[in-house]
């Protein structure tokens, strides 16, 4: 029976962590699968709970931080290498940079017989500087190169990975899609919806819109707000605006926060991170994605497997997991005039709603669920291990 072990970088809220969860519980009993990784950063909700929600006991490293450090990079990869040695697994698989760089550093050290990463985000643009960039680019390729697979959650990634940043060669890339536990988005809406407008004190006529997703630069609440700023001095609908997340950014934003509601009372608000997430989603109207990067945004499959159309920027792999006109508008960055001239359009017409919240579910059901992502995961790790025994 091949064992495989899986190393993410922390158990944080979103796509990776849930990526990791279901491949290892839910993979087919011809393997054995043991997960490690870290916890989360200041700020962030860890997702333990969700492990603990599909019966997965995560073997935590405390170490493996996702911040370069060379006294935790160095115990997390003995770590790491100490787990490998033990369990002597047929095959690794990391996700996400960090885990990336130092899972497989250990397993190549360790000659494990199949070692592949998967690229949740990149770290290529909007993240550090120009030295930052070519030195993690270079990391990046030497890896690579001692991989044996490399998965990407998108082909607009794969595209990114091996013709912009010249990561490794597109034969070398297997895209697979992330997957997800969908029914709790989709199951009881109406009921969710009337728990979640009763618990916000949302009223039957008012329209609430979200942002979901980490507080920090790249998510830039900036536009976002800048967008509830003119839209709200547009419209005579009765509106609320929710900020669902936490982190470094915070205290900028609640002061921006602050200086619109001076002239708008009581229209938005800040939950920080929620953890029930399918019941919040079925009492908003519309989701907002204002991001400068992204890999494959987690809260837009979300919010269309819970019927709510969505306006977002035009970022990574977005146009792959959205139908642009059918389920969402899809604007290009930094566009405060164009986000605001759509998300105007569904505050005011209803029918536009409805008809863009019909055709999610449908969409996401058949490429995001996770029992597409175990099957096509699994195909994957035969025809690596068929190529690396029949050498």
């Amino acid at each position: 029976m091949p064992k495989v072990l899986r190393i993410i970088n922390r158990f944080n809220i979103g796509g990776p962590t849930y990526n990791a969860t279901f491949l290892t519980r839910f993979i087919s009993d011809d393997y054995e699968t043991l997960l490690i990784g870290g916890l989360p950063e200041k700020g962030e909700s860890d997702s333990l709970h969700i492990l603990e929600e599909y019966g997965v006991e995560p073997m935590l490293i405390k170490e493996l931080q996702r911040t370069p450090n060379f006294k935790s990079d160095r115990e997390s990869y003995r770590k790491i290498k100490s787990i490998i040695e033990e369990f002597k697994p047929d095959i690794v698989h990391t996700h996400a940079s960090k885990a990336g760089a130092l899972g497989r550093k250990a397993a190549i050290a360790c000659k494990v017989p199949v070692v592949i990463h998967t690229f949740h985000g990149h770290v290529f643009h909007s993240y550090f500087g120009k030295l930052k960039t070519f030195v993690f680019k270079y990391i990046e390729r030497r890896l690579a190169s001692k991989s044996d697979g490399i998965i990407a959650i998108s082909e607009i990634q794969k595209k990114e990975l091996s013709e912009i940043h010249n990561i490794c060669s597109a034969d070398k890339i297997k895209v697979i899609p992330l997957g997800f536990d969908l029914a709790k988005f989709h199951d009881n809406i109406d009921e969710k919806k009337k728990i979640t407008r009763t618990n916000f004190s949302i009223k039957d006529d008012e329209i609430a819109v979200a942002i979901i997703g980490r507080l920090a630069p790249l998510k830039t609440h900036t536009l976002f707000l800048d967008v509830v700023d003119n839209v709200l001095t547009q419209t005579s609908k009765k509106l609320r605006f929710f900020i669902v997340g936490d982190g470094d950014e915070r205290v900028n934003i609640e002061n921006r926060v602050s200086t619109i509601t001076k002239k708008h009372p009581g229209t938005i608000e800040m939950t920080s991170w929620i953890k029930d997430i399918g019941e919040f989603n079925a009492g908003m109207d519309v989701i907002c994605l204002t991001s400068d990067n992204e890999g494959t945004p987690v809260s837009l499959i979300e919010a269309q497997a819970g019927n709510i159309p969505i306006v977002t920027t035009d970022v990574g792999g977005v146009r792959d997991v959205v139908i642009d006109g059918e389920t969402a508008f899809v604007i290009e960055k930094n566009n405060v005039e164009q986000f605001a001239e759509k998300l105007l359009l569904l505050i005011e017409d209803n029918s536009l709603r409805d008809k863009m919240s019909k055709s999610g579910w449908d969409f996401v059901s058949k490429k995001f669920h996770y029992t597409t992502l175990v099957k096509n995961m699994e195909s994957y790790y035969h025809e690596l291990l068929e190529k690396k025994y029949t050498k």
